[in-house]
């Protein structure tokens, strides 16, 4: 049994098989549709589309972050085994819940003085939280310690980076995203917003591009300007997607056109609902390896 373990939660939006291979345990966020109660157990409750619909039909959404107890009941199993831990949250540019889980870590090191807790804040969201956890994971399969893998995680966080674009505003709009006025004409004009997380881990309108064929050049080439190595990018690259499949295979085959040395293929998951409930449908997002977030 290793002497650490490396875990997340449902919103780094890999999938469970992926999670369960990769062999690192993750703990659920909620969200509340129509007024029933949900976990965000990456799609076991319910279908992707089937949610993003009862959406678009006006069932309200709302999320909920992982509380303390939550936390300290996921983490307890391993620490009674004598495992370390080293926890990875979203960002806090979205999300509140790394408070919740450094008081839940402070907690447990009163109940198990002998164990060490690490929790890193991954500036992260989605699968680019994923593609960090990805790299951890293949790190500590290779002998890495605890502690250097604590280093590499805080060292390395701010180079996946996100490129995120939408077609449908709808859901950009009722959260407050995009003003109703800016929607409409949006709209009208057929503009995708062009978004991607900063070095805070926020998420931040880069660019307002016209049409979705347009868009998804664009987002191919901010990976141009910024991947690490340029064209001769060789490590992996996720995307994720909110129920428009056709619409980030379209953006994985010009990746995979663009950047012939990746490690392996563009690797697919449908964005959770924790993070799909304020998206809504439309958005696809493209992460990969590149130089310092600085801005």
């Amino acid at each position: 049994m290793s002497k650490y373990v490396l875990t997340t939660s449902s919103t780094a939006d890999l999938s469970h098989e992926y999670l369960e291979k990769i062999r690192v345990p993750y703990v659920c966020f909620h969200y509340e549709l129509g007024g029933e109660q949900y976990p965000d157990d990456l799609w076991a409750s319910m279908d992707p589309h089937t949610f993003y619909q009862r959406m678009l039909a006006g069932e309200e959404s709302r999320t909920s972050q992982i509380n303390m107890t939550e936390y300290m009941d996921f983490w307890r199993p391993f620490l009674e085994k004598g495992q370390d831990i080293l926890h990875l949250t979203l960002s806090s540019g979205i999300s509140g819940t790394i408070n919740s889980a450094r008081s839940a870590a402070e907690a447990l090191r009163k109940e198990y003085p002998d164990r060490e807790i690490y929790v890193v804040d991954s500036l992260a969201a989605s699968s680019g939280y994923g593609l960090l956890i990805d790299r951890l994971a293949e790190l500590r399969d290779q002998g890495l310690s605890l502690k250097d893998l604590y280093r590499y995680a805080e060292d390395h966080k701010l180079y996946v980076h996100h490129w995120f674009f939408s077609s449908d505003l709808t859901f950009y709009i009722r959260g407050g995203r995009v003003t109703k006025t800016a929607g409409f004409f949006g709209r009208m004009l057929n503009i995708c917003p062009l978004l991607n997380v900063d070095y805070q881990g926020r998420l931040i309108p880069r660019d307002k591009v016209r049409t979705k064929k347009k868009v998804i050049r664009e987002i191919v080439a901010r990976m141009e300007a910024h991947a690490r190595g340029g064209y001769d990018y060789s490590d992996k690259v996720f995307i994720s997607y909110s129920d428009c499949l056709e619409d980030a295979q379209a953006v994985a085959s010009l990746v995979e056109s663009k950047f012939p040395k990746m490690k392996g293929k563009v690797q697919l998951f449908p964005i959770g609902s924790t993070i799909g409930a304020h998206t809504g449908p439309g958005t696809v997002a493209l992460f990969f390896w590149g130089d310092l977030r600085s801005n």
